[in-house]
């Protein structure tokens, strides 16, 4: 497995970065059929007050991309517009190229689907489209200083496996190449920019998954974590388990246990509040924890909060939890949970961001590669439980694959100083 295609780059800070995954509050991601700049503008608007300094962004690639030989160039441009308007107020861009999967619905463009079904990561043709999308819109928008860079696609991974009702089946060794692929073609679009890749828990927590925490944590400019406590975590936990306030810290830890680079960034890119798991009333307080013990882990280049506004009850069909999720109403109104991100930046505004090491870590039995026995990272899992039990005793874990708890060199440069297998755990 190569440790990445792209240098780890990141920008310059001194503090954690924070920021919203941005839904439009007119039309959702459907706004880009009706771009309204305007509108856009006073959704940024909304966002700057809350001071944060970035948005993660969603074209739709069937309306980018119609045809395997067509990039509509008045869409790229509106990107571009929309990544302007951002810099206008202090907003940096990351962009999602591969959309993909968004809020339950899936984005595909016709010539991947029905009569021209082919497979999304092995089909050549469909590969060269890919590449030259991401080149595409990487090159639109190499040049603006507040551009950071791509993230491949949004956990586009859920199209390789089941769940999934119509999956495109692939090997890891598959699953690796297409991403190799992917970023080589952002970073020709945009040379030294922040590239990576995103996907959802199931490259940590589904067995024989495609996509392996190794990837995740060895190829692009970072490792990207996406916290969702409704995958078991709350319902087994409670609203306030050690386990459901950490959840997002536990990923963090488990992505590093896979890390080659031990100050290798990890990037909270995805985590909300969904209710009923965290009711209205309690979104602030899980805001703050969730933010506050992921910011106890070394190495977090920022937080990502999904998302920036509610979904407009006019829209059909979304499930339940996606409607209330925003940071601010449709309305523009600022919720607790936008309240309480805002405390926190400005709770972080020139702070140095240096924790301390966490200096005992849990062993993980696993495949260093492929990943065995991920199902017991999984909520409910053995290892997941005897993590959160450590935490629950103020330990402060972090993780360490089983083949590194006898290297001294590893240990040391990550801080570690005592290990505790999970059958140890109390």
């Amino acid at each position: 497995m190569p440790e990445s295609t792209t240098p780890h780059v990141s920008p310059t800070r001194h503090a954690p970065r924070f920021g919203a995954n941005y839904t439009p509050t007119q039309g959702w991601f459907h706004h880009w059929l009706d771009f309204d700049l305007d509108a856009v503008r006073a959704d940024l608007d909304s966002l700057a007050q809350l001071g944060l300094d970035h948005i993660r962004v969603f074209p739709l690639w069937p309306l980018f991309q119609p045809n395997r030989t067509l990039i509509r160039p008045r869409a790229v441009e509106q990107l571009v517009e929309l990544a302007d308007a951002a810099a206008e107020r202090g907003l940096d861009v990351n962009v999602d190229g591969l959309q993909g999967h968004l809020s339950s619905f899936d984005f595909l463009p016709a010539w991947t689907q029905t009569w021209h079904r082919r497979n999304l990561f092995t089909d050549p043709d469909v590969v060269a489209g890919q590449e030259e999308y991401l080149r595409t819109l990487a090159a639109a928008l190499a040049g603006r200083p507040n551009f950071l860079g791509m993230t491949i696609g949004n956990e586009i991974n859920q199209f390789s496996d089941g769940p999934h009702p119509d999956p495109d089946r692939i090997s890891p060794g598959q699953a690796a190449s297409w991403l190799e692929r992917m970023l080589a073609a952002c970073e020709a679009g945009a040379p030294g920019k922040f590239h990576l890749h995103a996907e959802y828990d199931a490259a940590w927590y589904q067995d024989e998954h495609p996509f392996t925490p190794a990837q995740a944590a060895r190829l692009g400019a970072a490792t990207a974590v996406h916290s969702w406590v409704f995958n078991g975590t709350a319902q087994r936990h409670g609203r306030t388990g050690t386990a459901t306030e950490q959840h997002a810290a536990y990923m963090i830890e488990l992505a590093k246990a896979w890390h080659t680079d031990p100050h290798r960034p990890v990037w909270l890119q995805e985590v909300g509040a969904p209710a009923p798991h965290i009711p209205a009333e309690h979104a602030a307080h899980f805001t703050e924890a969730t933010v506050e013990n992921a910011l106890d882990c070394t190495d977090v280049w920022g937080v990502t909060w999904w998302c920036s506004h509610d979904v407009s009850r006019d829209l059909a069909d979304f499930p339940e939890l996606e409607y209330s999720l925003g940071l601010l109403t449709t309305d523009r109104a600022i919720k607790p949970a936008g309240k309480a991100i805002a405390r926190l930046v400005a709770h972080w505004r020139g702070r140095a961001y240096a924790p301390a090491p966490r200096t005992t870590a849990l062993v993980l039995d696993s495949d260093p590669v492929t990943a065995t026995n991920r199902s017991a990272c999984a909520p409910g899992g053995t290892f997941f439980e005897a993590w959160t039990a450590l935490a629950a005793q103020g330990a402060r874990p972090a993780v360490v694959l089983a083949e590194h708890a006898h290297d001294t060199a590893h240990l040391a440069a990550r801080g570690i100083t005592a290990t505790v297998t999970p059958e140890e755990v109390d």
